[in-house]
């Protein structure tokens, strides 16, 4: 156990106590904590109510600072929104007064033990396996690939397991605002955002990051998720020698996918009109792969599609190669049709 895991289990794991079971309960993704006494977890993709309590408001604001201060950062009505990293990679977020109005609420986003492999994804049928088989051939093939999807719905993992695709002697660079990925690959670069000090100073953008990464000789940039100007940054690479790009995007499918894009590129500093940066974006992206949270909590790729172009009056034409089919024997991903949407 290192140091850094010491002061862990001797500080920040006395003050979330409370949650102890829950934290241990691999079956358990998701703990949220509403209030000092409404705790809820998730099991299998469902929320179910837990009898976890915090003694008082104080213990739980406790709680709260003392994972603040164990990861060096402040968490108070000046800077009300706390984002952490626990040693085991668990994704903290909480949200004090006087923006969260009920009290403190503290979201801590688990992940199951060992990485999420492109194997285990199609032994949990997220996956079928002539999809995997084409996945593993477009990465390898340097193909840039945008991975949409809902809020909890396996973005990150589906990141993580495409990106064990990428041939062990390629130098990549990983783009995080919470780190959270552990690729394989001998030669990994992982760089993590960092907000403003409550004086506003010391901030390191996603945005930044991505141009100092232009200049750290990437074979690939894997972003965790793209949120803003940094979008056209992002587009410019894959457009001029830095291929096989992986990101996330939050949509809610891949047409919207590649227009969020868009949105988020026109949010740049760079003045460029409308249909120069749809081209840019139909020219860079090459597949989006959509993940969704069924409604029996299963965590799903439901559609593969393909980029071909754009239209000015069509939008981005969009060529499905693998949808989620339903049938008597269930939902499944199954080879599509050539059928074009926009």
């Amino acid at each position: 156990m290192t140091p850094y895991e010491r002061l862990f289990h001797a500080s920040v794991l006395r003050f979330l106590d409370p949650l102890g079971e829950a934290l241990s309960d691999p079956s358990v993704s998701e703990i949220l904590v509403n209030a000092h006494d409404e705790v809820w977890v998730e099991r299998g993709g469902r929320l179910e109510s837990s009898q976890a309590r915090f003694s008082s408001v104080d213990a739980l604001e406790a709680a709260v600072r003392n994972i603040a201060q164990y990861v060096g950062k402040t968490v108070g009505p000046e800077q009300p929104i706390l984002e952490a990293r626990l040693p085991d990679g668990s994704r903290i977020q909480a949200v004090v007064p006087p923006v969260s109005r009920r009290g403190i609420t503290l979201c801590i986003r688990r992940f199951p033990p060992g990485a999420v492999t492109p194997a285990r994804l199609v032994e949990s049928g997220a996956l079928c396996q002539a999809a995997h088989d084409f996945l593993m051939a477009e990465v390898s093939a340097k193909r840039n690939i945008v991975v949409s999807g809902g809020t909890g719905s396996g973005k990150t993992s589906l990141l993580g397991a495409l990106s064990s695709f990428i041939p062990a002697e390629q130098r990549i660079v990983v783009i995080e605002d919470c780190s959270e990925l552990r690729l394989p690959q001998p030669h990994v670069v992982y760089l993590e955002s960092r907000p403003p000090d409550p004086r506003g100073r010391g901030e390191v953008s996603i945005r930044a990051l991505l141009r100092a990464t232009l200049r750290l000789r990437p074979d690939r940039i894997v972003m965790g998720e793209v949120r803003g100007g940094e979008a056209f940054d992002l587009v410019q690479a894959m457009t001029s020698g830095h291929g096989g790009g992986l990101c996330t995007v939050h949509a809610t499918r891949p047409a919207d996918a590649l227009r969020r894009l868009e949105t988020m590129a026109l949010m740049s500093d760079v003045d460029l009109p409308l249909d120069a940066v749809r081209d840019q974006i139909a020219s860079a992206v090459d597949l989006v792969v959509q993940m969704e949270r069924l409604e029996d909590g299963s965590r799903r790729v439901t559609r593969i599609s393909e980029c071909t172009g754009a239209s000015r009056h069509e939008g981005y034409l969009l060529a499905d190669r693998f949808e989620l089919v339903r049938d008597a024997l269930g939902a499944r991903l199954a080879e599509a049709g050539t059928r074009v949407a926009t």
